[in-house]
C-alpha cells in the first residue's frame, strides 16, 4: 500500500527525473541536489523502475526518466490536481478486497474527507444490491470518502450526480458522450462501462459521511467479464473505454474526474439540484423510454418521464404516476 504521505524520498528523485526527462542525471548531482546519500538514489531508482517507470542508466551520464508508470499512485494523483479537497489524499493497493470496504473503515475520521481509496484490482469489487463487481487489472476501481452538508433528504440525488460528474470528464477527455442509465450507470451503445455506488452512514438524522464506490471499465477484457457476468440478473452488456479511437493514460480521466466530481458536490452543497437534474436528464437514455423496475414492491412498468429533484424516477403507467427511489431497470424496446 502507497499513501500520499509516505515515501518522501522516492517522490522527490522521481519527481526530479521526471521535470528534467530530456537530460541524463548522474547520481551525484541527484545527491547534491536533493540532499540524500548517493546510495539513497541508487535505492529509490530502483523502486521506481520496479513500480513500472523506465528509467535508463547509462555510465558516466547517469539517469533518465524515458516512461511513466500508468498506475495510480497517490503521487502522480496529487501532482497538479485541482481540487480543494477531493483527491488531496491518496492510499493505493495493488490488490484489495474491496475500496469501498476499505473506504468504510477509515470514513468516521473528519481528517480522511475527500480521501481516495484506489486499487488495480479488487477481489471482491462490490456492485449495487450486493452484486458482485469484476474488477481485474486495466480498470479503474475506487472509493472516495466524503462528509457532506447537503440535507440527507438527496442523498438519493448523490450517485445520480456522481454519475453527470464521470460522464462530463469522458466528454472532456475521450471526446465521447456516454449514455446515463438510471439509477447511476454509465453505457456506451448501450453497454455498460462505468457504475456507482454509494454508502451512507447517519448520525441523529443528518448525514455523518458518506462512500461513493467507482468502477470504470478502462481497459478491460470484454469478453472475460461478459464470461462471468452473463447469467446474472440484470446484465446488458460490457464495454471497455480501450475501445474508443481516442487513447488517453487513466491519470487524466481521473484527475478530470475529481474535478468535475467537486464541482457537482458543491451544487449539491449549495442546494443548486435542478442544474444537476437538467444536465442529467440530457444525456440519459431512460427518460423517455418504456421501462420495467424490480423494486421492494414488487414489479412496476410505464414510461420514465422525468427524475425529481431528490433523484427519484418518475414512471407514468396509464393514468397511475409512480415515483421510484431505488430499483433495477430494464428499458423496453416497445
Amino acid at each position: 500500500m502507497y499513501n500520499s504521505f509516505d515515501n518522501p524520498g522516492l517522490v522527490k528523485v522521481l519527481t526530479f527525473l521526471q521535470t528534467h526527462n530530456t537530460e541524463y542525471l548522474s547520481g551525484q548531482d541527484l545527491s547534491d541536489v536533493l540532499k540524500i546519500s548517493r546510495v539513497a538514489v541508487w535505492k529509490h531508482i530502483k523502486k521506481i523502475q520496479e513500480l513500472g517507470y523506465t528509467v535508463e542508466s547509462k555510465q558516466k551520464l547517469g539517469y533518465k526518466l524515458t516512461s511513466n508508470s500508468d498506475e495510480l499512485f497517490p503521487w502522480e494523483i496529487t501532482s497538479g490536481l485541482k481540487t480543494k479537497v477531493i483527491g488531496q489524499q491518496s492510499y493505493y493497493f495493488d490488490s484489495i478486497d474491496s475500496t469501498q470496504n476499505q473506504a468504510l473503515k477509515m470514513a468516521g475520521d473528519p481528517a480522511n474527507n475527500g480521501a481516495v481509496i484506489i486499487a488495480a484490482k479488487q477481489t471482491g469489487g462490490k456492485g449495487r444490491s450486493g452484486r458482485k463487481w469484476v474488477s481485474p487489472k486495466g480498470g479503474i476501481w475506487l472509493s472516495i470518502i466524503l462528509q457532506p452538508k447537503f440535507d440527507i433528504s438527496i442523498t438519493t440525488l448523490f450517485p445520480i450526480a456522481s454519475a453527470l460528474a464521470l460522464s462530463n470528464a469522458l466528454e472532456k477527455t475521450l471526446k465521447i458522450s456516454p449514455e446515463l442509465k438510471w439509477p447511476n450507470d454509465l453505457t456506451i451503445k448501450g453497454k455498460k462501462v462505468a457504475g456507482m455506488l454509494v454508502d451512507v452512514s447517519l448520525e441523529s438524522n443528518r448525514i455523518k459521511n458518506m462512500v461513493l464506490g467507482v468502477g470504470i471499465n478502462f481497459d478491460v477484457d470484454v469478453k472475460h467479464i461478459e464470461k462471468i457476468l452473463k447469467g446474472s440478473s440484470n446484465f446488458y452488456g460490457v464495454a471497455s473505454l480501450s475501445e474508443q479511437k481516442n487513447k488517453i493514460k487513466p491519470i487524466q480521466l481521473v484527475q478530470t474526474f475529481f474535478v468535475e466530481l467537486e464541482k457537482i458536490y458543491e451544487l449539491l452543497n449549495t442546494k443548486q439540484t435542478k442544474k444537476i437534474v437538467s444536465e442529467w436528464t440530457k444525456r440519459s437514455s431512460t427518460i423517455g423510454k418504456n421501462v420495467e423496475l424490480n423494486t421492494r414492491d414488487g414489479k412496476i412498468k410505464g414510461k420514465a418521464i422525468k427524475i425529481d429533484e431528490d433523484g427519484a424516477l418518475v414512471i407514468a403507467d396509464n393514468n397511475k404516476i409512480n415515483r421510484i427511489i431505488a430499483g433495477d431497470i430494464i428499458h423496453l424496446s416497445k
